[in-house]
């Protein structure tokens, strides 16, 4: 899908060296993608929201090669300083990417990254770092070839290229929320791409805050690519996949209706999912640690005995993700500042919200 042979630069009439920047959102899965099969396919559909504050800024710099070598020229810095591992990545990935942009290999390339947040910590920074260097490769593509003009397919070709990168950075590409995976709840959703799903929301959803507890910033035991490939021997990997497509619909419903119960309750039960399935792989693994289990507890009684519609989530990692809608911010965010901080690494959280997806800067 999306090969084209005919993107090659005129040698005779070169393109003059530019950049393209771009700034790319992590997004939160509230069903959640664990498990795939072919080429970074999901088992099973998943629906995500998108967020603001954690992102990935990107700066995509080029110029035309004088030798005519079939190489892929590549300089790489994350955060001002060249990373030679991620380089590797990088590098794996854009000559994977040969048949969708086969003039890469006529550039000499630098790209310069870096993210608002802890990455390979569980907040799904390879999300908005693929996601942010995909929106750049398709603006690359337009400036040299014109092909991209349509809004809908450029979106469409980015989230297709992202998730070749990293699965869930396909959902990245959208504002507010998005569904990557068949299912016959959305019609035009895809296993190849995600599609935007904010004309479904209830306006609740649209005034949403995601406040990310850090309970750690160490890079994580096992990485989300380990875990995928371990769902192939888990027991319990077929029920896990049905389980998901009935919660999809329901969730669906209630995020049309504005059925903020529902929605948490599918939100938490998704997240404790996600983490029973690590704990039930072989070989099994834990990535929760015991700040995460004690910002579980007390999320609940505040629930309780306040009755505001506050839930949790978790990404692959060990930090909260507190949700919860903007008609409450100052009530929730003076809890988190008298209780909830003592839990986090230096009593840090980043103020998160749900947006309106990435930015060309």
């Amino acid at each position: 899908m999306y090969e084209n042979s005919r993107l090659i630069l005129d040698s005779a009439n070169p393109p003059e060296p530019g950049q393209v920047i771009w700034r790319s959102p992590s997004n939160l899965a509230i069903v959640k993608y664990w498990g795939k099969h072919g080429l970074q396919l999901p088992r099973n559909p998943s629906l995500s929201l998108t967020l603001t504050a954690s992102c990935t800024d990107t700066v995509l710099e080029y110029s035309f090669k004088e030798n005519a070598d079939q190489q892929i020229d590549l300089d790489f810095y994350f955060h001002a300083e060249a990373n030679e591992a991620f380089r590797a990545k990088i590098l794996t990935f854009l000559e994977s990417l040969r048949p969708q942009f086969p003039f890469l290999s006529q550039l000499k390339l630098t790209i310069r990254t870096g993210n608002s947040f802890p990455h390979s910590a569980g907040i799904a920074s390879s999300a908005s770092s693929m996601s942010a260097l995909a929106l750049g490769l398709c603006s690359l593509e337009d400036a040299l070839f014109g092909t991209l003009q349509d809004a809908e397919a450029f979106d469409r070709k980015a989230s297709y290229i992202a998730r070749l990168g990293s699965g869930s950075a396909c959902r990245s590409i959208y504002p507010y929320a998005a569904v990557w995976g068949a299912t016959p709840v959305i019609p035009d959703a895809s296993d190849e791409y995600a599609v935007p799903v904010e004309h479904l929301l209830h306006p609740t959803f649209k005034d949403f805050h995601d406040d990310i507890l850090i309970v750690s910033t160490s890079e994580k035991a096992v990485s989300s690519r380990a875990g995928h490939a371990l769902m192939e021997g888990n027991p319990y990997a077929e029920a896990r996949y049905a389980q998901a497509r009935t919660r999809l619909s329901v969730l669906v419903d209630a995020m049309r209706s504005g059925d903020l119960e529902t929605f948490g309750k599918i939100a938490e039960d998704e997240a404790l999912t996600l983490h029973a399935l690590m704990m039930c792989s072989n070989p099994s693994y834990m990535l929760l640690h015991p700040n995460t289990v004690a910002l579980i507890e007390k999320i609940r009684a505040y629930r309780a005995e306040t009755k505001h519609p506050v839930y949790f989530s978790l990404d692959a990692g060990p930090n909260i993700h507190l949700l919860y809608p903007g008609a409450i911010i100052a009530e929730v965010r003076g809890w988190i500042e008298a209780e909830l901080k003592e839990h986090c690494v230096d009593g840090w959280f980043i103020q998160d919200w749900v947006g309106e997806g990435p930015e060309e800067l």
